[in-house]
């Protein structure tokens, strides 16, 4: 059946798959905050007692690689933070650990844009932060691999430099929430779908981005992603 909308909807944001011309269309995107240990104590919290936090981010928020985006609007401390990024090809609800696994299609190289001073200051007011992280461009993202061409997520290493210096760097094994553990609990949450996308937190080394920085992160058998900030 044919459905009339009042006017034309926008078009369905989506995400190159590597080596092929099909694209992954985007549904969702979730994140999990405090994912790393010695960025959870970077931020003043404890590895050993906090749970895993879930957020969100705007579909139509996604940017491709090698894109150049515009500085944030009311920050002046916008921070970079890479990520291992899950997608899904198929999902649920309370979904098993053991099974976890076969519902993802792929994974890539991915980029969480924090305005860190906004968070901040909603923290310390014991506010919803949302507006620090779901904003306009704030996910940057590689082409997606395949997940048989990537194999078991484990030793491979995580790294992010800005105008050529490393910035941060660490192994996904230091998660401390696996993928299939995030899946499985973010699924007692909502239920997950096909075409959700899955940011599973960043390492310790975030930091400050200026205007004309370039930024390259990187993942071990994954696509290297590439952006810009604008002048």
């Amino acid at each position: 059946m044919y459905t009339r909308y009042t006017w034309s909807p926008p078009a369905r944001a989506s995400v190159a798959v590597e080596g092929a011309e099909d694209r992954f269309p985007v549904r969702r995107i979730y994140c999990v905050g405090r994912n790393y240990a010695n960025h959870v104590r970077e931020m003043g919290g404890d590895p050993k007692i906090d749970p895993p936090v879930f957020f969100t981010k705007p579909a139509d928020s996604i940017v491709a690689s090698g894109s150049t985006i515009a500085y944030a609007p009311l920050t002046s401390n916008l921070h970079h933070e890479v990520e291992l990024v899950v997608a899904l090809k198929s999902g649920g609800s309370d979904i098993a650990q053991e099974h976890a696994l076969s519902h993802v299609f792929g994974y890539a190289v991915g980029n969480d844009l924090t305005r860190r001073d906004l968070q901040n200051q909603l923290r310390e007011k014991g506010l919803p932060w949302d507006m620090s992280k779901a904003f306009d461009s704030a996910a940057q993202i590689s082409a997606i691999q395949p997940a048989e061409r990537f194999g078991a997520v484990g030793e491979q290493i995580i790294w992010l430099e800005v105008n050529g210096s490393k910035r941060q760097h660490s192994q996904l094994s230091q998660m401390i929430w696996s993928v299939p553990e995030i899946i499985a609990i973010l699924s007692t949450y909502v239920q997950l779908a096909a075409g959700d996308l899955i940011y599973t937190g960043t390492p310790d080394g975030v930091g400050p981005l200026v205007r004309g920085d370039a930024v390259r992160a990187g993942i071990e058998g994954l696509p290297v992603l590439e952006f810009r900030i604008a002048p």
